[in-house]
């Protein structure tokens, strides 16, 4: 019997293993990073699963390249770095699924495995986190901004060029206790810092018309090994999480970024939401500097009883969301989006 710390509030039913934890009937295990953010998301993740399915539920913590490693991510090849070791783990039966955060998934499919369910999204912006809570238009003139992602790096600089912009890794914790040190702010996700409630630090949340974030952000991703997605307690489990609007506004966002053959931090922002039975899509493009952006939004007719809602990684259609994402990505292509920023690799 594997030793592990039991969570009080879920009744025992969802627990964090602490070391190797064999499959057994009736024990569903969830795979996750270890950080806390990781660990938070995937506790909500583990009681919806415990509630549809009334199983036990395991954490299951991995550890990924992304968080041993201090190099930035861009060097490490994006943040996809956080995916490859979850999938390993998943595909050598250690977990059962796998909670990821699905602006981190790479674009590309992943053979064995499919996107199971995408829960109900949460904020999608990205929020300034600023000393004396000053927001952007209040820094003061040549502030140091701290952030990791080249997109954020771009918007920042399009809007206010006189910041200095400084690259930063760490965790949520470790970045928010630079500002009022060596920095004035930094930008991290709206949803990631809701999640651990550290809400309290946002002295901004920037719209998503000025500042479409990275694709999927504030949305999860559900994997699971695809001989699996069908069967029973995973189907159950699957089912009650997904969320059939959330899932056609990622699939949308991420046909455009592989569509424009961009990684996870290129400086590409897209925007999806669901209007009735409107699938709208908004995709931008920068220039690493800020100097230059360009623009494109486009729309389709989409509802229950969609393509979309069937749509998993491993070979639904999702023909709509998935069109409009290509579509988008083909007008910015046509006006010259390759021209203006690094794109061509994954």
């Amino acid at each position: 019997m594997t030793h592990h710390e039991r969570s009080a509030d879920t009744a025992g039913r969802v627990f964090r293993a602490t070391g190797p934890t064999p499959a057994r009937p009736g024990l569903i295990r969830i795979g996750t990073r270890g950080s806390a953010l990781a660990v938070a998301q995937t506790t909500t993740v583990g009681e919806a699963i415990a509630a549809a399915t009334g199983a036990e539920v395991a954490l299951v913590i991995v550890t990924t390249q992304g968080d041993t490693s201090r190099a930035p991510l861009s060097q490490l090849g994006g943040t996809g770095v956080f995916v490859s070791a979850l999938r390993d783990a998943l595909l050598a039966g250690e977990c059962d699924v796998a909670v990821h955060s699905l602006k981190d998934l790479p674009t590309t499919p992943c053979p064995g495995i499919a996107l199971g369910a995408v829960p109900v999204r949460a904020d999608a912006r990205d929020a300034l986190c600023a000393r004396d809570g000053l927001t952007l238009a209040e820094l003061p003139e040549g502030a140091r901004v701290g952030t990791g992602s080249p997109r954020r790096a771009a918007q920042l600089l399009a809007r206010r060029p006189d910041l200095d912009v400084q690259d930063l890794r760490g965790n949520v914790d470790t970045r928010l206790g630079r500002v009022g040190a060596d920095l004035d702010a930094v930008v991290l996700a709206a949803a990631g810092l809701d999640r651990i409630g550290r809400e309290h630090a946002i002295t901004e949340r920037f719209s998503l018309a000025d500042a479409p974030a990275a694709p999927g952000q504030g949305a999860l991703a559900i994997e699971v090994r695809e001989e699996d997605a069908a069967l029973p307690p995973y189907a159950e489990a699957l089912a009650a999480l997904d969320d059939p609007e959330a899932r056609a506004c990622a699939l949308a966002e991420r046909a455009l970024l592989a569509a424009l053959e961009a990684g996870c931090a290129a400086p590409v922002g897209a925007c999806a939401e669901v209007s009735g039975d409107v699938l709208r899509l908004r995709g931008a493009v920068y220039r690493l500097d800020g100097s230059g952006r360009l623009t494109a939004e486009g729309e389709t007719l989409w509802g229950p009883g969609s393509d979309a809602e069937t749509d998993g990684s491993a070979g639904g259609a999702g023909s709509e969301p998935l069109a409009l994402g290509r579509a988008v990505a083909a007008e910015l292509l046509e006006r010259g989006a390759a021209r203006l920023a690094p794109l061509g690799g994954a």
